[in-house]
């Protein structure tokens, strides 16, 4: 009989999650037949009891918004790069029973922007100052941007993101959210505001084809802020493509064997278009 392993994402909402989709694909892909992904409702208060009642056939949840903040809680242990965000998406159950927490929207975040070109040195403006905010300046960080502007609609946030940036070692300019377009011809662009917010901007920013854009959101896909850049000559990475790469990281550190990320990106694909 094969041994039943067991793993799933957290959130609230959750019903929207493609995580199930992703993973489950995974497992099939590598041979995995005893293990399972699965959704769970769970706003941030409810994480501990949750973590607290898992089985040893528990091998490790994903986390979404809005208990990133709580996985560190809940965590014995920590990556660094998760500790120096504040936040982790990534809880793996480790051989003692105890958790560890790791942020692999960062590690994702790196990837997709490489894949598309960023090098060192890059000028990074990052629109919105909340938790996807926050690995986005990790991210920043580990590609050696020489500067991140955060833009946001209020400065308390932007001033929340400074011992990030601290702690990762990269110089951060905030700046408010009427003065965004003229922020969005830097070398990079993250959008990490929620549905809608950055609409407007889609019609005043002079978009330089030089510059890439990456909008963390993808339903709906595209937004108006990529469709614009997109026209102008920009290269485009998804919500998707970091929701691919983050899977990848988790896959990886549940199961203890490579990603088989061909079949899981068909699979997101296939979900995505039926």
């Amino acid at each position: 009989m094969a041994l039943v392993r067991r793993a799933a994402v957290v959130g609230k909402p959750i019903a929207h999650s493609l995580s199930p989709v992703i993973h489950n694909a995974g497992y099939a892909a590598a041979g995995l037949t005893g293990w399972s992904y699965t959704r769970f409702e769970c706003a941030e208060s409810e994480l501990p009891g949750l973590v607290a009642g898992l089985g040893p056939e528990w091998a490790g949840l994903s986390v979404t918004m809005p208990g990133k903040e709580a996985a560190l809680a809940v965590a014995e242990a920590a990556s660094p790069v998760a500790a120096a965000v504040g936040a982790a998406n990534t809880l793996v159950r480790r051989a003692d029973g105890t958790w560890y927490a790791d942020n692999t929207d960062v590690t994702g975040m790196v990837d997709v922007l490489t894949a598309v070109g960023v090098g060192p040195q890059a000028a990074v403006t990052v629109l919105g100052a909340g938790g996807t905010a926050r690995a986005a300046v990790a991210a920043a960080a580990r590609l050696r941007a020489r500067a991140v502007t955060v833009v946001a609609r209020r400065a308390e946030a932007v001033e929340e993101l400074r011992p990030v940036a601290a702690a990762v070692g990269v110089p951060l300019t905030g700046a408010q959210w009427d003065a965004a377009a003229g922020h969005c011809t830097a070398d990079v662009v993250v959008s990490t505001v929620p549905k809608g917010v950055a609409d407007p901007l889609a019609a005043t920013v002079a978009w330089q084809a030089s510059t890439v854009l990456f909008d963390a959101l993808y339903d709906p896909w595209p937004t108006p802020l990529a469709s614009a850049a997109g026209a102008a000559g920009c290269r485009i990475v998804s919500g998707l493509d970091l929701l691919l790469a983050q899977a990848v990281g988790q896959f990886e550190q549940f199961t203890g064997v490579p990603a088989p990320r061909t079949a899981m990106a068909a699979a997101l694909a296939a979900a995505r278009s039926a």
